[in-house]
């Protein structure tokens, strides 16, 4: 019977982690999902999920999830030029400047410094004033203008399109997102 007794004792432990385990992922699968109900919570998840630390990368299926099939984004990439990226072009450009830039070893950073959100009701227009840096970089944070389109559909918020500049003394930052 004592026998019996332990086993039991040790299913019973592994029923309650493995039980654990999995409400912590339905919990954070809740999570992520609540954070596609709003347009602003899809962009922060976007910089939340191209922010990594040292060691990582960022979970690029999660990222394509926030975006339509159809989404454009348009990057400044140089002082005079912007390039038209698929979701996968884009995705692939910051595979191609992880690796260039050696950013695995140290990490990067994108955040919101402020958000201009303007929601009518399944269209959205969210403006974002950020800065990206690489950790430990001797270089000042990048400053750029990220514009937003969403559309929700389907009890959610999708990304439609991001069109991307960076201020400088002739186009200094808009009104709208300064302080």
């Amino acid at each position: 019977m004592h026998r019996w007794g332990c086993s039991i004792a040790v299913l019973a432990v592994m029923l309650i982690s493995l039980s654990n385990d999995r409400l912590s992922a339905q919990a954070e699968a809740a999570d992520q999902d609540s954070k596609l109900t709003t347009a602003e919570g899809v962009v922060t998840e976007l910089y939340g999920l191209v922010t990594f630390p040292a060691g990582t990368t960022p979970d690029w299926d999660r990222v394509r999830s926030l975006f339509l099939d159809e989404a454009v984004v348009i990057l400044r990439t140089t002082r005079t030029e912007s390039t038209v990226f698929t979701v996968e072009g884009f995705v692939q450009d910051f595979v191609n400047f992880i690796e260039r830039a050696n950013v695995v070893e140290t990490g990067f950073s994108e955040k919101i410094t402020k958000m201009k959100p303007m929601v009518f009701r399944d269209l959205a227009h969210v403006l974002v004033l950020y800065e990206a840096q690489i950790p430990g970089s001797p270089r000042e944070p990048t400053i750029g203008v990220d514009s937003f389109q969403l559309v929700k559909r389907d009890g959610r918020w999708w990304i439609v399109s991001i069109t991307n500049d960076l201020p400088n003394s002739e186009n200094p930052i808009p009104v709208e997102l300064r302080n």
